[in-house]
């Protein structure tokens, strides 16, 4: 089963006694299933660390959200002599035609806190700048 586009699958154990009692609240209609208690729990203990998340997302200048580097912006980089750190909250790409050369010569290192989509060549030649 795939899930919703642009979500991530993750894996987690939990106890019997804790599965019963969401088992529970979903036989009673309070969810719809097990993914629906989790993702309202996940969203309600994010909602509730807000001014946490935003306190370190200012202080690490992190991007919130989502970042994508083109063929382009890398050329523009690499043209200007400049290296980027990426520094991402959520989900950082690159984009798939972006030979490994461009890739090591402008990303000086990789911070993703979420998510991170590129070729493979590209992530195994970024593997020792992903922090």
């Amino acid at each position: 089963m795939v899930g919703e586009p642009g979500t991530e699958k993750i894996t987690i154990n939990i106890g019997p006694v804790d599965l019963g009692r969401i088992d529970l609240l979903v036989q009673e209609g309070h969810f719809t299933n097990r993914t629906d208690f989790i993702r309202t729990a996940v969203r309600n203990q994010l909602a509730a660390s807000g001014p946490a998340i935003e306190h370190t997302v200012a202080r690490r200048t992190l991007v919130l959200g989502t970042q994508h580097f083109s063929r382009r912006d890398l050329e523009a980089l690499r043209d200007a002599g400049e290296q980027v750190h990426v520094r991402v909250l959520g989900l950082a790409t690159i984009a798939d035609d972006v030979p490994v050369e461009l890739a090591t010569a402008t990303i000086a290192s990789i911070e993703v806190l979420g998510a991170f989509r590129a070729s493979r060549a590209v992530k195994a030649a970024l593997g020792p700048r992903i922090v």
